[in-house]
């Protein structure tokens, strides 16, 4: 058996799972863990991968949240077996360069980076992948920049496409975009870096967010995947990534 460690959202649900599985399988601490063990839903998720970057340990995730599309189904039995025949998908994240006040700060998405209005004013932004304008300006609520592993978050529920998950591919994705009005967004090469400049920006406060981290009253933001960085996420064997992206898109 493979050394586990367990991790849990503080949800009443979650933690008691935690204390279950503990008992049945032991935890060999954060250090010492081949797999780590997340319990909770998409957002847990996306938190342990953070928690977890840089130290070569995948994340198997087993679903007692709300959201599920990235977790295997929550059994106590079974699991070492489970685990031996999972499947890997190898993720990178993208990496958000964000300009405030002069101050450039950076952030790791593994689902998306995102541009949102502040106030009640619409956002004007430009649009520029690889240095070349591709829309001079955006009126919008916002736009966002989905990886493959986030195309069916936030981005779907944009009217975004799914992406398969080793597509070597980024869905742009305006967020109730006014003008240009029939402009639905784009797929870019993953490779393809892109700036977005906020036009406006005193009057039309923009803020850009990295999965769960925030930058307000930003200037301009660059993106780009960081290839230098990867998670790797077990799923269920039958069960792949691969898998539920292409069932999401056949869903009765």
């Amino acid at each position: 058996m493979r050394a586990l460690h367990f991790v849990a959202a503080d949800t009443p649900e979650a933690q008691g799972a935690l204390v279950t599985l503990r008992e049945r399988y032991g935890d060999a601490g954060p250090e010492s863990a081949e797999i780590v063990v997340a319990l909770g839903g998409d957002g847990f998720m996306l938190q342990t991968l953070h928690d977890f970057l840089g130290k070569a340990k995948p994340i198997y995730g087993m679903h007692l949240g709300s959201v599920g599309f990235l977790m295997n189904e929550y059994r106590e039995t079974d699991l070492v077996q489970r685990l031996a025949k999972a499947e890997a998908a190898q993720i990178h994240p993208l990496r958000m360069c964000a300009s405030a006040a002069g101050t450039v700060t950076e952030g790791l998405a593994f689902n998306e980076v995102s541009l949102l209005r502040q106030t009640r004013q619409a956002a004007k932004l430009r649009v520029l992948v690889d240095g070349k304008a591709r829309i001079r300006e955006l009126i919008c609520d916002g736009i966002l920049i989905s990886t493959p592993a986030g195309s069916t978050a936030y981005n779907l529920s944009a009217h975004g496409p799914i992406l398969p998950i080793d597509a070597p591919l980024l869905a742009l994705t305006p967020i109730s975009a006014f003008r240009p009005r029939r402009w639905r967004g784009a797929i870019v090469p993953h490779k393809a870096r892109t700036r977005f400049e906020i036009l406006e920006a005193d009057k039309r406060p923009v803020s850009a967010v990295a999965d769960f981290f925030e930058v307000r009253d930003v200037e301009w933001v660059d993106v780009a995947e960081d290839r230098s960085v990867a998670m790797a996420m077990l799923f269920d064997a039958g069960h792949s990534l691969d898998e539920r992206i292409l069932a999401e898109q056949f869903v009765d």
